[in-house]
């Protein structure tokens, strides 16, 4: 391996050969993709290795033992990597963004998490087919007898009014628009600078972009403070929504209450992670169905035998788990992109990894998710999309924190099981429409804004008989 080790005194792993004085490792590197060129070098440098930027140090780890370890909620905690603190100035103390001793964390968390629930998605589906149902009539509007449609940001109008709708009661008529709403242009510069904020170099090139990003901040908060007024001011008996469950507590003085500039906090935190991510993992999905036409029909057949063949089917509730090929299909496009890319860990106290690797109470690593599902555990080709993988046998025989796309212990995602009855959702809605093919010159570009997304993807749709 063509690689200098550093002894820090703790850790002896490699970093990347071409270490500049004082700028560290910036040669070969692009402050808008640092997880896809993290990625590479996890694959010349190994599970574990370091980069330095402008004297900021990252250990950035992918294998699963190690991972394994800083799961262990005893011994180690969430650490807000600099990715994360940049959007504080976004979300403050929201869930996401919230440090673990905050007790605006803890009392979110508790009062949140029955709203999460697998029996609580239930009271969800309803909207779900709604909004998915509206997806389809946007397109089929422009079927002549075929259309070609940019999927991530339809993606993006779908995910951003499904959460707004279940999560606070508000629609921001993503389909009676010809461009994106300004709440998600504003929220995509914010996250693009965000990501450049955490980034020594990309601090550098920020210049004028400044002044945009506080109005861009200021629109968002604007946003929700509406959304959170117009509930006040309404005479009409409150919904049961998340809205709903943080003012009701503040109005019966609850004791996980939380003050009006935190329920704000949370609410951008719903509408930003809540949408962002599930629209990339079905961009990338439907990236993977373009491209494998046998997996495709095989799709396509489970959705048919499930849910019959009339197109205009209102699926049922529990129609949406038995669809296993599409939530394996879902399984495996979060495997190689997880939207949500990294996670990171700090000791709660002096420990040791894997009895060779010292840490300090505060030190932290950097889980880099998508090099962790490339492991070799995942077999000879983990490059290879194969749903398969996630056929209940398969799963059993793999080491349990090898597959992460959630994150990790009590700060792991509150919203997955909302994602991925969403996503197996729209999914099966879209296969069971139409046959979809994707440009056969098209080669998959990421883009990084916090979550990663396929960028400049269409697909050209057409309905099935």
């Amino acid at each position: 391996m063509s690689v200098d080790l550093l002894s820090t005194g703790q850790l002896d792993i490699p970093h990347p050969r071409r270490r500049l004085p004082v700028l560290g490792d910036v040669i070969g590197v692009n402050p808008r993709t640092p997880v896809q060129d993290s990625m590479r070098y996890a694959a010349e440098l190994g599970p574990i290795f370091e980069r330095k930027v402008l004297g900021t140090r990252f250990v950035l780890v992918s294998d699963p033992d190690i991972v394994a370890e800083l799961g262990d909620e005893t011994r180690f905690r969430k650490h807000l990597a600099p990715a994360v603190a940049a959007l504080r100035g976004i979300a403050g103390d929201g869930l996401f963004t919230a440090y673990s001793e905050e007790p605006n964390w803890r009392r979110g968390h508790e009062l949140l998490m029955p709203a999460f629930t697998k029996s609580a998605m239930r009271s969800y589906h309803e909207t779900m087919v709604d909004v998915a149902g509206e997806l389809t009539q946007h397109w089929d509007r422009r079927l002549e007898p075929t259309a070609r449609v940019d999927v991530s940001t339809d993606m993006t109008k779908l995910t951003l009014e499904t959460i707004g709708r279940a999560g606070f009661s508000y629609s921001f008529d993503s389909f009676e628009r010809d461009r994106p709403h300004p709440f998600v242009e504003a929220m995509v510069r914010a996250l693009s600078h965000a990501q450049l904020m955490a980034s020594p170099i990309g601090r550098l090139t920020l210049g004028r972009r400044r002044s945009q990003h506080e109005a861009d901040v200021a629109y968002l908060a604007e946003v929700v403070d509406e959304v959170i007024r117009s509930r006040r001011d309404s005479s009409e008996a409150p919904p049961e929504d998340l809205l709903e469950l943080m003012l009701r507590a503040e109005r019966e003085n609850d004791p996980n209450r939380i003050d009006e500039l935190a329920i704000r906090h949370q609410v951008i935190t719903f509408l930003v992670a809540g949408h962002e991510t599930t629209s990339g993992a079905l961009s990338f999905a439907l990236y993977y169905l373009s491209r494998h036409p046998e997996v495709l029909a095989e799709a396509q057949a489970e959705v048919d035998a499930v849910w019959g063949t009339e197109r205009d089917h209102r699926p049922a509730y529990e129609q949406v788990a038995k669809l296993r090929y599409v939530r394996r299909i879902l399984d495996e496009s979060l495997r190689l992109w997880p939207t949500a890319p990294a996670y990171a860990r700090e000791a709660r106290r002096d420990t040791t990894l894997l009895g060779r690797h010292r840490m300090s109470e505060g030190d932290w690593m950097l889980v880099l998710i998508p090099a962790l599902h490339r492991n070799p555990v995942w077999g000879p080709d983990p490059d290879r999309f194969d749903p398969d993988r996630f056929l209940p046998e398969r799963v059993r025989t793999r080491p349990a924190h090898v597959y992460k796309p959630f994150g990790t212990g009590e700060r792991a995602c509150i919203g997955r099981q909302f994602a991925l009855h969403e996503a197996v959702l729209v999914l099966g809605t879209v296969l069971h429409r139409y046959d979809i093919a994707g440009d056969p010159d098209y080669r998959l570009r990421v883009q990084e804004r916090l979550t990663l997304m396929p960028t400049r993807f269409d697909v050209t749709l057409t309905r099935r008989p």
